[in-house]
C-alpha cells in the first residue's frame, strides 16, 4: 500500500469538500475511502432541485451538486478507492479496510477524516405494534429504491415523521402516481425545513397531521392499513382517537443517527446530546489528527452547510500534518435550553487567527427572539431572528477578537422576545 498523508472515510458532500480542502491546503497524498461503487453519497438519489443556493447561489439537483465537487476532486488528483469498506478504525489511526481487487488491508496515515454520514431510524427503534407486511420501510429506502432502482414501492402511501426527506418523499411520490393520503407526525412541530412543507405538502394537498403517530399495523402479506391515533404533552396515544387508513405503503421519516461505530472502535468521545464526536473548531475529535464533518457529526438539513463543515475539517487536517496538534481546548461551548447542542463543544483560542462559525439547534418552536452568547457571564454578542424551527440549523459566526485568548466558558441562549 502506498502512504498517505490523509485518509478520508466516505465520498459523500463531506469526504468531497473536506478533500478539496486539504489539497488546496498543501497536502500531497490524499486517499478517499468509499464503500458505494461511485462518488456522491446520498445526493446521487436526491435528484430534486433545491441544492446550492448558498454555497453556489444558483439552484442544483442532487447529483448536479455532487457532481462539480467530483469533478474537481478528479482534477486535483485526488485518490480514490470505490466499493471499499472500511470495518475499524483505531487509536493510532490503523484503518482496516476491504476491497475485491484488493482484499483486506490496513494502512496508517497521519490524519484521518471521518464523513461517514448518517442512517435512518427503521421500525425496529420505535417499536411500533402490528403485523410485519412488506410495504413497511424508510423513506430513503424507497427514494432508492424510486429515483435509482426504477421500482415504484406502492400506490398508497401513509408517511409517518415530517422529516425532510418524508416530506421531499411525499411530493416524489406524488409526482409518480401514488395516493400520499397524509404525513403523521409525533412532535406539535414539523421537523422539515419549512420551504419543504410549502413545496412538497401544501402546493399539492396533502395533508399534515401533528401531534398523531401509529399505533398498530395490519396486513399479511402485504399491508393493508395503519392504525394512527392522537398523542398527548407526553407523546402518548390518546384512547379513542384512533383512525384506520386503507393503505399498501407505509414510509418512515422519523430520525437520523450519525454513523459513529468507526468512532465508537478508535475510543473517540461522543456527545450524547448530538450522537457525534466532540470537536473542536476545526472538527478535530478527541483524537489528535483524527476529524469530522458532515452528518456523522450532527445531522444537517442542508448540503450547504455539510461542505462547509467538510471545508473546514480538510483544512484543519491540513495543518495537523503540516505542523501537529496545536489545538487547546481553551473554552468549552454550552447550550442553554431551549437550544438542544452546540458544535464545536471546545474552542481553542490561543493564537487563534479565524471567525469561529458555530452550529445548533433548537428543541422547540421559538416564535421570536434573540441568539445571546455570553463569555463567562458576559454577554458579547447578539443576534435576532424572526423564528427559531427545531428543524432548521441556526448558523452564527462569533468574531475571533471576541474570544481571542479567552479561556473558560461561552455559553448560547435564546432570549425571547414578546
Amino acid at each position: 500500500m502506498k502512504n498517505y498523508d490523509l485518509v478520508i472515510i466516505g465520498g459523500g458532500p463531506a469526504g468531497l469538500s473536506s478533500a478539496i480542502a486539504a489539497k488546496e491546503n498543501g497536502v500531497k497524498d490524499i486517499l478517499i475511502l468509499e464503500r458505494d461503487v461511485r462518488l456522491g453519497g446520498i445526493l446521487n438519489q436526491c435528484i430534486h432541485n433545491g441544492f446550492g443556493l448558498h454555497r453556489f447561489k444558483e439552484e442544483l439537483a442532487g447529483p448536479e451538486y455532487a457532481g462539480r465537487d467530483i469533478k474537481t476532486v478528479e482534477e486535483l488528483g485526488v485518490d480514490v478507492m470505490l466499493d471499499t469498506m472500511v470495518i475499524k478504525l483505531e487509536e493510532d489511526k490503523t484503518i482496516h479496510f476491504l476491497n475485491k481487487e484488493m482484499g483486506y488491508q490496513t494502512i496508517k496515515p497521519t490524519a484521518v477524516i471521518l464523513a461517514t454520514g448518517c442512517r435512518e431510524r427503521t421500525r425496529g427503534a420505535l417499536n411500533t405494534p402490528g403485523a410485519r407486511p412488506s410495504g413497511v420501510m424508510t423513506a430513503g429506502t424507497a427514494q432508492r429504491f424510486i429515483n435509482m432502482e426504477g421500482y415504484m414501492v406502492g400506490k398508497e402511501v401513509v408517511i409517518l415523521g415530517s422529516g425532510d426527506i418524508g416530506l421531499i418523499m411525499a411530493r416524489r411520490m406524488t409526482l409518480e402516481g401514488a395516493k400520499v393520503k397524509c404525513v403523521l407526525e409525533l412532535m406539535p412541530y414539523s421537523n422539515g425545513l419549512q420551504r419543504n412543507i410549502v413545496q412538497c405538502l401544501d402546493d399539492f394537498n396533502i395533508p399534515l397531521k401533528l401531534a398523531h403517530t401509529v399505533v398498530d399495523i395490519k396486513g399479511n402479506e402485504r399491508l393493508e392499513a395503519v392504525v394512527v391515533a392522537k398523542v398527548d404533552e407526553n407523546r402518548q396515544p390518546i384512547p379513542g382517537t384512533e383512525e384506520t387508513i386503507p393503505c399498501d405503503t407505509l414510509l418512515l421519516s422519523v430520525g437520523l443517527i450519525p454513523e459513529n461505530e468507526l468512532s465508537n472502535m478508535a475510543g473517540i468521545e461522543i456527545d450524547p446530546k448530538v450522537r457525534g464526536p466532540f470537536v473542536s473548531q476545526n472538527r478535530q475529535t478527541s483524537i489528535p489528527g483524527v476529524f469530522a464533518c458532515g452528518n456523522v457529526l450532527q445531522v444537517h438539513d442542508m448540503v450547504d452547510f455539510v461542505s462547509t463543515e467538510g471545508f473546514i475539517a480538510g483544512k484543519g487536517a491540513a495543518e495537523y500534518i503540516k505542523n501537529g496538534d496545536k489545538i487547546k481546548e481553551d473554552l468549552k461551548t454550552k447550550a442553554v435550553l431551549p437550544i438542544s447542542y452546540t458544535i464545536p463543544q471546545n474552542i481553542s483560542t490561543t493564537n487563534l487567527d479565524e471567525d469561529v462559525s458555530m452550529f445548533m439547534r433548537v428543541n422547540r418552536v421559538v416564535p421570536t427572539g434573540f441568539v445571546v452568547v455570553k463569555l463567562n457571564g458576559e454577554e458579547i454578542y447578539r443576534k435576532k431572528e424572526l423564528k427559531f424551527l427545531p428543524g432548521e440549523m441556526i448558523n452564527i459566526t462569533i468574531k475571533k477578537d471576541l474570544i481571542k485568548d479567552q479561556k473558560g466558558e461561552l455559553t448560547f441562549e435564546i432570549e425571547e422576545a414578546e
